[in-house]
């Protein structure tokens, strides 16, 4: 399955994947700039990690929990699916089989 991921939304996913019951909360991803030489400001990490959230979840990988108001959605929480826990395995890399043969 072949789909263009950014490097956060890629972090996204691993992230989810190593959790124990695959929900993480949002404040985790965060972390992602706290390694980065030059991480953006704080509000915009909060826009970019959120719009990256938002794609994800558009793109089935993930779904989003949290708070509703009039106006829109908080999300608080993300938890992959299972389309997204298959597009995860696949980014930690695929082990290659050998070519073994079995003696009858």
């Amino acid at each position: 399955m072949l789909m263009k991921l950014s490097a956060l939304q890629k972090y996204i996913l691993k992230q989810c994947l190593q959790a124990k019951d695959k929900i993480i909360s949002k404040k985790v991803l965060h972390d992602f700039y706290r390694q980065s030489v030059k991480p953006p400001k704080s509000k915009d990490i909060i826009n970019i990690i959120t719009k990256s959230v938002e794609r994800l979840i558009k793109k089935e990988l993930i779904v989003g929990f949290g708070e509703e108001t009039a106006q829109k959605w908080f999300i608080n929480q993300v938890k992959l699916t299972a389309k997204g826990k298959k597009v995860a395995r696949g980014l930690l890399g695929v082990q290659q089989k050998l070519p073994f043969k079995k003696n009858k």
